[in-house]
């Protein structure tokens, strides 16, 4: 059992960060980041063409992860796999020693910089969470018997901020359901709205980290407002971050992680820190959050 899902059981406050793979195969950066991590998270995401972007490939950078010696998290999307490229990218993760992975269905090919790729979608991600199950269990998708089972902790993901919250609660009972032990939210930045997320979350057996979006500045901030749908960002926070001027955004944006991470600390498990191109703060986020 991986350090990461130990810790999860044990009911220890989690903390997760993303390594975002580089486009190309120039790693140096990537895993330099990776290694200032090293003990201080339980766990690294390594994202799957993030933003349907071609990137290095997360079971690749997993493997490098585990190498490091972190745990990591596959991170596992539908858009551009069948069921059979599926099956076999888990069971290869088992092979290497990698037992986290996260099920996503995946963000539309024109989000991203193939804009002609042929979008696959022959699951989704409720679907892919009982495929892993199956695995688990010795069995493939068509019923056939596995020669050796897999041991994959499977984990999803969330949109507390959803507005409305009805269709997202929907599909968060669904991947209960199918079998998801963990969530990774996406971004949150109210407060009273993840409390009542998470009146609804504790009444199921699951582990819930929230998800913090570091913001750099305050068009960074309404950006996300304009263009990610399930995120946004209070006018406040846009306002402190105009307030702080160029030379200081990014360390507001830092503060306001940090706050974030103090204020849900007795309402979930852990968090799921995001800096996305700003892999190297993640250690100074958690300092200020004290963690």
């Amino acid at each position: 059992m991986g350090k990461f899902r130990e810790a999860l059981e044990a009911g220890d406050f989690l903390v997760t960060a993303e390594c975002g793979p580089p486009k190309g195969t120039d790693l140096k950066e990537m895993l330099k980041h990776a290694k200032e991590l090293l003990g201080k998270v339980h766990a690294l995401n390594a994202t799957d063409n993030q933003s349907s972007v071609m990137r290095v490939s997360s079971l690749a950078i997993c493997k490098l992860l585990l190498e490091m010696g972190h745990d990591p998290i596959f991170q596992l999307t539908c858009r551009d796999r069948n069921r059979l490229a599926l099956q076999s990218d888990i069971l290869g993760a088992h092979v290497l020693g990698i037992k986290n992975i996260l099920c996503l269905t995946g963000d539309y090919v024109t989000a991203g910089d193939h804009k002609a790729a042929k979008p696959v979608f022959d699951v989704e991600s409720s679907q892919l969470l009982q495929v892993v199950n199956t695995l688990n269990n010795g069995k493939d998708m068509a019923g056939n018997e596995l020669k050796g089972a897999t041991e994959m902790f499977p984990g999803a993901t969330v949109t507390p901020e959803a507005k409305p919250i009805e269709p997202q609660l929907m599909k968060f009972r669904k991947k209960v359901k199918a079998g998801a032990r963990f969530f990774q939210t996406q971004a949150i930045y109210d407060i009273e709205n993840f409390k009542g997320f998470m009146k609804e979350a504790r009444k199921h057996n699951v582990k819930i980290l929230a998800g913090i979006l570091v913001l750099k500045s305050a068009g960074m901030a309404t950006f996300i407002n304009n263009n990610v749908p399930g995120i946004t960002v209070p006018q406040n926070l846009i306002d402190e971050l105009k307030a702080a001027g160029k030379e200081k955004a990014l360390s507001t944006g830092i503060d306001i992680a940090a706050r974030t991470i103090k204020s849900v600390r007795d309402l979930c498990d852990g968090v799921h820190i995001m800096a996305i191109g700003m892999e190297d703060k993640v250690p100074e986020i958690m300092k200020r959050a004290g963690l």
